[in-house]
């Protein structure tokens, strides 16, 4: 079956089995800043936007959001010019691995559309689905918060 997306603000059509994940759609036509990894819904990995809200793409029906728009991680920004959040992870040093870094960022970005001003507990509970092996959260919470005085000041 055929299915059409808007990702990243370009439109795509795609010939899928009905029964295909999102992940495995997007991964197979070339986003791989789309990560993943438990097939649940559970690590956050996956996450992408669709139609601006967060969701594991792992557990999304590809075939279920047809006419969808979709961003990734790689719709925020690039490495010439990157979104204050993108910014904000390399500089404070809340990168390592990098494979949760797209679905945490992402995570961030719809909380900071919905909530410009979060509190620290705001954004522990937003990127509370989003499971980080190596760098911890000290450093993506401290991130999330620059990248919001980053926001503020335009940069």
């Amino acid at each position: 079956m055929k299915v059409h997306y808007k990702i990243n603000g370009k439109d795509y059509e795609f010939d899928i089995h009905p029964g295909k994940v999102l992940l495995d759609v997007l991964r197979e036509n070339g986003f791989t800043e789309v990560k993943g990894n438990c097939y649940m819904g559970t690590c956050g990995a996956c996450t992408v936007l669709i139609n601006g809200t967060p969701k594991t793409s792992c557990t999304v029906l590809a075939a279920q959001i047809n006419g969808a728009e979709i961003t990734t991680v790689k719709g925020l920004g690039d490495i010439l010019n990157p979104h204050p959040l993108q910014k904000a992870f390399v500089e404070k040093g809340a990168v390592q691995c990098g494979y949760c870094t797209p679905g945490t960022i992402l995570a961030a970005y719809a909380l900071l559309k919905e909530n410009p001003n979060p509190t620290d507990e705001d954004i522990k509970k937003a990127i509370d689905g989003n499971l980080c092996r190596c760098t911890g959260y000290v450093q993506q919470v401290e991130a999330i918060k620059y990248a919001i005085t980053l926001l503020k000041e335009g940069k």
